[in-house]
């Protein structure tokens, strides 16, 4: 099979990854830049995302309202992410409008900060967090990370804390940006039918100027460990109760089958729906995994009544601790790779999808993988490969137990 990928990179350090879908009408392209949360100073806990807005706000051809029109032009759809690890900008349109996507994303990477933005858009991203500490899930997620990966960056909130964010000057954000947002610390990718040589050089002509530059990986793994923790917020009526346990990496051979591990667990038609939501302990119960490139958690999560939580937290170790000492069933085995088989061969047809696969493949594993490569290791998950992962990352322990809602529960000593 002809090889769909050309990799290059410019003379500044700027790698450029492609994937050539020829039978599609479009093409997605998007910047990555290696850095998120984990890479910041406690002091700017969330800067990383703000700056993700402030990158659609203007630039020194444009203000952030021409971007939009620029967009709007061509059709295109621009997004953005930040996570813990990663900030993503990316966008689809039709093929024959491709150099002008790469030209606004590339033109978006060198923002000018817009002094004039930047006290607005603070106020937006400060409503954000305030909207977001009005949902249980939401809050419930950023203390299990504060707790699971204490004093460690990865455990501090995307979108910062409100301290953080009124105190975070224009010109601590531009040093940051600076810093970051350097040719060897991001990668140009691009998934559809474009011809490859054509996006290499809209590439060079549109970023070779930029100045070169690297970023030193400081970056360090966390140590996951047991523990305890409560959050008592009384506006909220429902307990949600969490188990975190260390999981293979993003990188580890068996991080795929600890995805279909955690599908069987608590995924759809999984053993938490049926034991656990359907015997009514739980609205919403499940099981899900989070990587980065050099650690992951399994997470086990429920919501409950408060007066049901120790039901909820039996049950639900109950549940790990029967998929980690019995071997599951050959029909569950079955129904999560044809979950994962399906979802492989829809988003392959698609270049917005594929853009994301290929974006996390060149980050965490440096290379970008085929469907083809993708299904091959759906096919590697076994009885046995379950039973290695459940050997190596047992989930049938203590864990780190987070409990967040109006009771305090259990009791601290």
């Amino acid at each position: 099979m002809t090889n769909p990928f050309t990799t290059t990179q410019l003379s500044n350090g700027l790698r450029v990854v492609i994937e050539h879908m020829p039978d599609v009408k479009t093409t997605a392209a998007g910047f990555l830049a290696r850095t998120g949360t984990r890479d910041e100073e406690r002091a700017l806990a969330g800067v990383s995302h703000f700056l993700e807005h402030m990158c659609f706000k203007g630039t020194e051809k444009r203000d952030g309202h021409q971007i939009n029109a620029d967009f709007d032009a061509i059709g295109g759809h621009p997004n953005a992410f930040t996570a813990q690890d990663r900030t993503f900008y990316h966008g689809v349109a039709r093929t024959q409008d491709i150099d002008a996507q790469i030209e606004l994303l590339a033109d978006m990477m060198r923002s000018t900060i817009p002094p004039d933005e930047f006290d607005t858009e603070k106020k937006v991203v400060l409503e954000e967090i305030a909207m977001a500490n009005d949902q249980l899930e939401h809050v419930a997620f950023d203390f299990i990370l504060e707790q699971v990966f204490p004093g460690h960056a990865l455990g501090w909130p995307v979108l910062g804390y409100p301290e953080t964010l009124r105190n975070l000057t224009r010109q601590q954000m531009y040093e940051y940006f600076r810093r970051r947002y350097v040719p060897g610390n991001m990668v140009l990718i691009v998934a559809g039918s474009a011809d490859p040589q054509s996006i290499i050089a809209s590439a060079q002509r549109h970023c070779g100027a930029w100045e070169p530059g690297g970023v030193s990986d400081g970056r360090s793994a966390p140590r996951v460990g047991q523990g305890l923790a409560v959050k008592q917020v009384q506006r909220f009526n429902q307990q949600l109760i969490s188990i975190s346990f260390p999981a293979p990496a993003a990188t580890d051979p068996l991080h795929e089958t600890a995805q279909a591990a955690a599908s069987i667990l608590g995924g759809n038609n999984s053993r938490f729906y049926w034991n656990i939501m359907q015997k009514g302990l739980s609205p919403r119960a499940g099981a899900w995994r989070l990587g980065y490139s050099d650690n992951a958690l399994l997470i086990l999560s429920g919501l409950c009544e408060p007066e049901n939580a120790e039901k909820l937290v039996e049950a639900m170790r109950s549940e790990a601790a029967g998929i980690c000492r019995q071997p599951v069933k050959e029909h569950e085995i079955d129904r999560v790779k044809n979950r994962r088989r399906t979802s492989l061969a829809v988003e392959g047809e698609s270049p917005y999808y594929r853009l994301a696969q290929v974006m996390d493949d060149v980050d965490y594993r440096g290379q970008p993988r085929t469907v083809e490569e993708r299904l091959a290791l759906v096919e590697q998950v076994s009885h046995n490969s379950i039973r290695e992962c459940f050997e190596r990352f047992p989930i049938d322990g203590e864990g780190h137990l987070v409990s967040v809602g109006p009771r305090s529960w259990p009791e601290l000593n």
